[in-house]
């Protein structure tokens, strides 16, 4: 498996871009900004984007999903109960101050338990509400991206539209169900593992 973090935007988004190493078909997982950057790790190692997939629709992971759609082609992939965010993106890009663009409508919509597959590589969407309504999560057999569900440490904001701290806690103990082993990629900051948060993170002791 190829796994590349490509640290992107004012807000730095890990925008994660994964490929089966034998077909070099890919999924590239948020991609805020930067687009260029992004399309320089999939252009340097040959690989075929296959999805765009967006763990949530806040305007910082969903930035540049137009500009990698218009150079690959590929399937923008999006929870339903996102849309709304996915949609105001643009409008929200600016009340923080930033120029953002009108995205492109998703091609599908995947729910809690659906399996996305590029080649050889399979990940399993995991709906994971408490950031926001629909935000999901993608395991594999070792590692899982997380967005803003889940950081090394922490947890999401949940004082925005759609952030629900009780359901938050339903995901995260969901998340601590897989093997501890498991590599962690949140949608901010650093890497971690499922072991390591669950002993470590500051909101296990009131979700666990």
């Amino acid at each position: 498996m190829f796994v590349k973090t490509v640290v992107v935007g004012p807000l730095q988004v890990n925008c994660v871009v994964i490929a089966d190493e034998a077909s070099k078909k890919a999924f590239v997982i948020d991609p805020g900004d930067e687009p260029e950057m992004i399309m320089d790790v999939v252009a340097k190692n040959g690989l075929d984007v296959q999805y765009i997939i967006c763990t949530h629709g806040h305007f910082d992971h969903v930035g540049a999903v137009i500009d990698i759609k218009n150079e690959t082609w590929a399937k923008v992939v999006l929870h339903k109960e996102e849309l709304e965010l996915y949609n105001l993106s643009k409008e929200s890009a600016a009340l923080w101050g930033f120029e953002g663009e009108t995205q492109p409508a998703p091609d599908m919509f995947v729910k809690d338990g659906d399996v996305i597959t590029a080649g050889g590589l399979s990940f399993k969407v995991i709906h994971t509400p408490g950031h926001s309504l629909g935000g999901i999560c993608l395991y594999s057999t070792d590692i899982v991206i997380t967005g803003d569900t889940l950081f090394a440490g922490s947890v999401g904001r949940t004082p925005l539209p759609g952030g629900d701290i009780k359901k938050l806690g339903k995901s995260f103990r969901r998340l601590m169900e897989l093997p501890e082993v498991t590599k962690v990629i949140p949608g901010h900051g650093p890497s971690s593992s499922i072991g390591h948060e669950k002993k470590f993170n500051m909101f296990s002791e009131q979700f666990l």
